[in-house]
């Protein structure tokens, strides 16, 4: 019956990943559908860019609630079973990227998986898991958002925190070693997903978002290469 009951837990987990919030959000503020705008993902910085800051915060904030939820009914129905607590918010991740509810058909009549990177719910698992990992892994993410700009990067730095956070609380005895690899498995999940944007990072062309220190910083540089060739 337990054994059920964790399974039970994960594939909710995996059904709490897969609400596309961020495309609720950005239809009903705009009546746009997330998945025609630029990456075609449902997160955080996507919505941002099709409805605007408030729409894209308020997408990462359900994001990684989505991911944390997972984790606290997983605890609630299985309060012994740890293993069930790091699968769930795995589950979660997995759904955010790959959504039950967005399934479609490409070009070639398959039928494939829409969401986002999951960078969001991947921190709310951590979060979950240990809570005051939130404010400590949101502040690093806001840091590197707001200096560097650039999204993906952003995502899998926070992964990297999460891992080295719990490793470090685990050799310490305070956190359950299991936890480590929730971080490490996430951050794999980060990485596959993020692949198209490692490829642009290495080339050197990885979008800079405006908002950033660095954004404000090419787009003044621009203006001044502008007014000289005036």
């Amino acid at each position: 019956m337990q054994l059920l009951i964790g399974v039970g837990a994960v594939i909710l987990g995996y059904i709490l990943g897969s609400i596309p919030f961020g495309l609720l959000i950005v239809k009903i503020k705009t009546g746009k559908d997330l998945r025609t705008v630029e990456s075609g993902r449902t997160g955080g910085t996507n919505a941002a860019r099709a409805a605007g800051f408030s729409a894209g915060l308020l997408t990462a904030l359900t994001d990684i609630l989505k991911g944390a939820s997972a984790v606290w009914i997983a605890q609630a129905l299985t309060p012994d079973n740890h293993v069930v607590h790091v699968l769930a918010p795995i589950f979660a991740i997995l759904g955010h990227n790959y959504s039950l509810f967005m399934m479609e058909r490409d070009e070639n009549g398959k039928m494939k998986f829409r969401g986002g990177a999951g960078g969001a719910p991947a921190l709310g698992g951590a979060m979950g898991l240990w809570l005051p990992m939130f404010p400590i892994a949101f502040g690093i993410g806001a840091l590197i958002w707001f200096t560097i700009g650039i999204a993906s990067l952003t995502t899998m730095a926070i992964g990297f925190v999460v891992i080295i956070i719990f490793a470090v609380r685990a050799y310490l005895g305070l956190q359950n070693p299991v936890d480590v690899s929730y971080g490490i498995v996430a951050e794999l999940l980060l990485i596959w997903a993020l692949r198209p944007n490692i490829k642009k990072l290495l080339a050197g062309n990885e979008r800079v978002i405006g908002l950033s220190l660095n954004g404000w910083l090419r787009a003044r540089k621009e203006a001044k290469e502008q007014a000289n060739h005036k």
